[in-house]
């Protein structure tokens, strides 16, 4: 994969830079400082994604999105903005994705991920876990995933919580945040992966924890992962695809 960055502030397009290039699948990485010299090495090179800063001087992102819509055979554009009530213009000029900074690494790889499925290039073994081989009194039944709101780990194993039950699976919570997340589940807790759009609300506990409810019950969203899942949230709710919880 070919990208582009784009960022008038030098320590965050190094920074981009950076977490782009020790990204897997990313084959070469190009930046630039302001929107023209992107337009120019859009005009003379081919990118599968640019990555690109809303707001900078002379021309700001919106307006070099625009212009890229109208090439033969865009890129993918993929905004990264320190500013939320950016994103309904972004999903109006046809971005991929919105991405608040400070980028994580791991809402990078989700950025990438949605990259390659939109292009195509999704690997083979994304959607290996689709449904998850259940053991019961020596009968197997398959939990689909998305009858899942969130998974639980409990040392080598991880209990899957639907609507019709509570489901031990010996399978590494790790193992299945890697096969899950492109269909919309993100590691909230240590030992929680949540479905996205299995979230009702989110609420504080006593002890002024946040956690995230679901139909089938509430899941603890460390400090560290809060920023992400709201992230989530307002992208799913933005783009139509939030109903706030499976029925």
């Amino acid at each position: 994969m070919k990208v582009l960055a784009v960022d008038d502030v030098a320590p965050a397009l190094d920074e981009l830079h950076r977490l782009l290039q020790e990204s897997p699948g990313v084959d070469e990485v190009s930046t630039a400082g302001d929107a023209l010299t992107a337009l120019k090495l859009l005009q003379a090179h081919t990118f599968d994604v640019v990555f690109l800063d809303v707001s900078m001087p002379a021309m700001d992102g919106m307006e070099l999105a625009a212009l890229v819509a109208r090439m033969t055979d865009p890129p993918v554009i993929v905004f990264v903005t320190a500013f939320e009530e950016h994103a309904a213009s972004a999903y109006d000029v046809g971005a991929l994705d919105y991405l608040l900074k400070p980028v994580s690494a791991d809402r990078l790889a989700a950025a990438l991920d949605r990259v390659r499925r939109f292009a195509g290039h999704s690997a083979p073994t994304v959607d290996a876990l689709a449904a998850v081989p259940v053991e019961l009194g020596g009968r197997t039944r398959f939990v689909r995933r998305d009858e899942v709101r969130y998974v639980e780990a409990q040392g080598d194993y991880v209990r899957l919580h639907t609507p019709s039950g509570a489901h031990l699976v010996r399978i590494p919570i790790s193992r299945l945040e890697e096969h899950w997340r492109p269909a919309g589940f993100v590691r909230v807790h240590r030992s929680y992966l949540l479905a996205v759009a299995g979230v009702r609300e989110l609420r504080s506990d006593i002890a002024g924890g946040l956690l995230a409810h679901t139909d089938v019950g509430d899941v603890p969203v460390s400090r560290r992962h809060g920023r992400e899942l709201r992230e989530l949230l307002l992208e799913a709710a933005t783009r139509g695809a939030f109903d706030g919880g499976r029925r």
